[in-house]
């Protein structure tokens, strides 16, 4: 069976405490809180942005933006 091609974006933002605060190593990756899966860049980054000022005060909370389409179809990064 062949793989179907995607020609839908989507964003995935998450976050957690990290190790270090300059590199994404999540501490505890089973509690990673899930923010959402957006279908534009847009909407992930507003959702991003809510979480990360939510946060800003925790150096160790680290919020980010993962394209889900380029995993779902590295052939075509754009989506």
């Amino acid at each position: 069976m062949a793989e179907k091609k995607t020609d839908q974006t989507l964003y995935l933002v998450m976050g957690g405490r990290v190790a270090d605060p300059r590199r994404i190593k999540f501490q505890d990756p089973e509690s990673i809180h899930v923010a959402g899966v957006y279908s534009d860049y847009d909407g992930a980054e507003n959702a991003w942005r809510a979480n990360a000022q939510r946060t800003v005060d925790d150096a160790e909370m680290k919020y980010v933006i993962v394209p889900l389409h380029e995993l779902l179809d590295p052939a075509n990064p754009t989506g």
